[in-house]
């Protein structure tokens, strides 16, 4: 069998290490009051156009360029949000310290919306000093997962604007994402029907954009979801029982009685869609 991707090997996120020359204007930093640029990055090289993409994983960052100018893919993983939107999502590490007097660190970012002919939200997040004592380390096998999951709930609640070309913008990583008494993570518990619902769209956008099996066993949607990835697993028996997807230890194959469901699928990321341009149009008058 196939597997496109790990999550105990890969932990499914593009990162961008070091410098990327020009991706935001000065206006941009200005506003910020800080630069993108990581000190003590790498640079790029002039031999390679864009970023320098690498991998996460257990270990941080790989080694290995996957540079597209020269010729190399990167495997991306698809994050679907609870209203049905694909997302993927690269980042700048590490994240820095904010000189500009206020204490907090902050990590940019591009989110996009796949499917969507270029959509995307470049956002700066803003971990405050209270959130920050929660890591032991800012490393990207640590914070990514709640970072993820922090992006995926602004989105949620309408909070996230997709364009084609726009400023970059603030996404507070803050305390109100994790419950200090219980000390855990808290982006909304979902119901069983939810979680069977965003099972069925991961498995579906993950194929239709990436190809491949699909783990559903992965800790950052059992995060997201406020559930374990044994329930995760049992949700996806069912499936498997119904004839949607193959199921092999936690490896989901989708069949071609869920792959048939596309126009459903397609019409809720397009639903959610129209709700958030709705939203941000009001909000601009």
């Amino acid at each position: 069998m196939q597997r496109a991707f790990d999550p105990q090997i890969e932990a499914g996120v593009t990162i961008v290490w070091g410098k990327q020359k020009d991706k935001w204007n000065e206006a941009d930093q200005r506003e910020q009051g800080e630069t993108s640029a990581a000190e003590g990055g790498q640079s790029v090289s002039p031999g390679i156009s864009g970023a320098l993409k690498y991998l996460a994983s257990e270990a941080g960052p790989g080694m290995s360029i996957e540079g597209e100018a020269a010729g190399t893919s990167v495997s991306k993983h698809v994050y679907v949000t609870l209203t049905g939107l694909p997302l993927t999502m690269e980042f700048e590490w590490p994240f820095r310290r904010s000189t500009a007097g206020a204490d907090f660190w902050f990590l940019h970012a591009t989110v996009r919306l796949e499917g969507a002919q270029g959509l995307q939200a470049p956002v700066a997040v803003n971990m405050s000093a209270t959130l920050r004592e929660v890591f032991s380390s800012l490393e990207p096998k640590e914070t990514q997962g709640p970072i993820i999951n922090a992006v995926r709930k602004e989105v949620d609640r309408r909070q996230l604007e997709f364009v084609r070309s726009g400023k970059l913008v603030p996404l507070q990583f803050s305390s109100r994402h994790y419950d200090f008494n219980r000390k855990q993570w808290a982006f909304g518990k979902a119901t069983e029907e939810t979680i069977r619902t965003f099972l069925e769209r991961k498995i579906y956008w993950q194929t239709k954009l990436v190809g491949g099996d699909v783990w559903v066993g992965d800790d950052i949607e059992a995060q997201y979801l406020q559930t374990t990835t044994d329930h995760l697993a049992q949700l996806a028996n069912q499936m498997a029982g119904e004839g949607l997807v193959k199921l092999e230890r936690r490896w989901a194959t989708a069949l071609p009685a869920l792959m048939a469901r596309a126009e459903e699928f397609e019409a809720a990321m397009q639903a959610a869609v129209g709700e958030l341009e709705r939203k941000h149009a009001f909000e601009r008058g």
